[in-house]
């Protein structure tokens, strides 16, 4: 019994590390890309903006 409590414990930990570096991994790929695009094209209808009634 006591093999198979430290394995349970063991499993769970690797599995829950596994997944946290998984969610990471997403947001450093997929989710922090996005965001950036979305702030380039903010910026740069904030620009547009500015430049049409500039004239």
């Amino acid at each position: 019994m006591k093999k198979f409590t430290s394995g349970f414990f063991a499993g769970t930990a690797t599995t829950v590390i596994a997944a946290m570096g998984l969610v990471k991994l997403i947001k450093k790929q997929v989710i922090e890309p996005m965001e950036q695009k979305e702030a380039m094209i903010d910026e740069n209808r904030k620009k547009a903006h500015r430049k049409s009634h500039a004239r």
